[in-house]
């Protein structure tokens, strides 16, 4: 090949002859080349299928996915199939009625069926979604279906909480107590489970050799969108009412918002349409789009006769002393499925507890029994005492806006791990004058 006619194919590719062989004739001179010379070879180019020849099939398969198409709108807010104001894609036939009937859910083919069953207009169920907004965002916090406030973490940074609006929290209730409530977590997920808690999640690693603990970063942002869209999907629903559910229970934040500390890095994981910290749905989407992780983790657990439990973002593994040569390839092994499952850990979080240290798990002591830390409960029993001498007003330096209810969570957390220090605190704690 010459120069020349190679920086002609370089910039602009091979010439596209002028017409295309029939199926005949390409394989008659596939016959007489392979009779001819057997190295010669004739490549048969398709005739590409341009989006004119497309809009007319029957049937399109885009990325291994058929899409139904149909000429005329097939339901209300059906979106035009490719460049044509005819026809559309029908996205509402592969409804899995089956799969909908393993843990009786309700059977939602088109958003007209969302809307009657969320018992809100098909207009404002659109609206909820984010449809109208401009390039499917709000440009500001007022338009927005959130309301946004930054929280300061204790390891430094902030967290965003977006907490949904008054008909944005129903719509979301209705999909929790119908849709998600009935879909059980993974048994080693106890974080906002019902019948689990911290004191369920840190007992199987009581008399441990070693309890590892991982901790995933920005948990709620990094569940996206289409991850969420094909929780529902493998729920049974169809793929347009699995976008519609995605984007009733996932946020995109206002173009105008911006974080306390002026860090891009801050705002950045909000920027895709992801999983809300504040909205009802959350907590149990975020154990479904674990699931893989957990059954993962749990295998590699057993694997080395260990035991695996977590608590929304809080990961630990733990085994016997037997296991602990094994502590070389179980660390790195359970990064990788971590990564592997498109979540991130927090390095500067993981722990390796032995024996003889400390092992506390969700802030349960798990050494020999459950337990809370002598330091904690003298720490919250000086706080009630004081409250009792010179007021509460004295001792609340974080300015909760309830403190007695702080307080009682506070209590409560001591009373479920041990019973006995936790009565002697809510002695104290009934003994306060609330008006001082």
């Amino acid at each position: 090949m010459g120069l020349i006619a190679f920086l002609k194919r370089l910039f602009w590719g091979t010439p596209t002859p002028s017409s295309v062989p029939s199926a005949e004739s390409a394989d008659s001179s596939r016959l007489a080349a392979d009779s001819t010379s057997s190295s010669a070879k004739i490549i048969v180019r398709r005739k590409f299928r341009g989006p004119d020849l497309l809009r007319f099939s029957a049937t399109v398969r885009r990325q291994g996915r058929t899409v139904q198409v149909v000429r005329g709108q097939p339901y209300r807010f059906a979106r035009p199939f490719v460049i044509s104001s005819v026809d559309y894609g029908d996205l509402s036939t592969d409804t899995n009625p089956a799969a909908l009937g393993r843990f009786d859910l309700p059977v939602l083919r088109t958003p007209e069926d969302l809307a009657h069953w969320l018992g809100i207009p098909l207009g404002r169920v659109a609206w909820l979604t984010g449809r109208f907004f401009e390039n499917e965002r709000p440009q500001s916090d007022d338009v927005a279906h959130y309301h946004f406030h930054w929280v300061k973490k204790k390891s430094g940074g902030y967290r965003l909480i977006e907490a949904p609006k008054a008909l944005l929290k129903f719509a979301q209730t209705q999909i929790l107590r119908g849709i998600l409530d009935r879909v059980p977590a993974h048994p080693a997920a106890h974080g906002f489970v019902k019948q689990r808690s911290i004191r369920s999640n840190a007992a199987p690693h009581v008399k441990s050799a070693w309890v590892m603990k991982l901790d995933l970063s920005n948990f709620y942002p990094s569940v996206t969108f289409s991850r969420v869209v094909a929780i529902f999907r493998s729920l049974g629903y169809s793929r347009e009412v699995s976008i519609w559910l995605g984007r009733l229970t996932t946020s995109t934040i206002p173009s105008n918002l911006s974080a306390p500390d002026r860090r891009e890095n801050t705002v950045w994981p909000y920027r895709l349409r992801h999983l809300p910290q504040g909205a009802p749905t959350s907590p149990a989407i975020a154990n479904l789009s674990a699931f893989s992780l957990d059954v993962r983790l749990n295998g590699l657990a057993a694997k080395y006769h260990a035991r695996y439990t977590r608590y929304a973002d809080d990961l630990t593994l733990s085994g016997k002393g037997k296991s602990i040569p094994a502590l070389r390839e179980i660390i790195p092994m359970a990064e990788w499925i971590v990564r592997n499952e498109r979540f991130h850990l927090n390095r500067s979080k993981r722990r390796v507890l032995k024996q003889h240290q400390r092992q506390s798990v969700t802030g349960i002591v798990v050494n020999q029994k459950l337990g809370v830390g002598r330091a904690e409960f003298d720490q919250l029993k000086a706080i009630l005492t004081n409250c009792i001498r010179q007021g509460p007003v004295s001792q609340n330096r974080n300015q909760h806006n309830d403190f007695a209810s702080h307080l009682r969570g506070r209590i409560g957390h001591f009373k479920s791990v041990n019973a006995e220090r936790g009565t002697k605190l809510l002695k104290l704690y009934y003994q306060i004058d609330w008006t001082r």
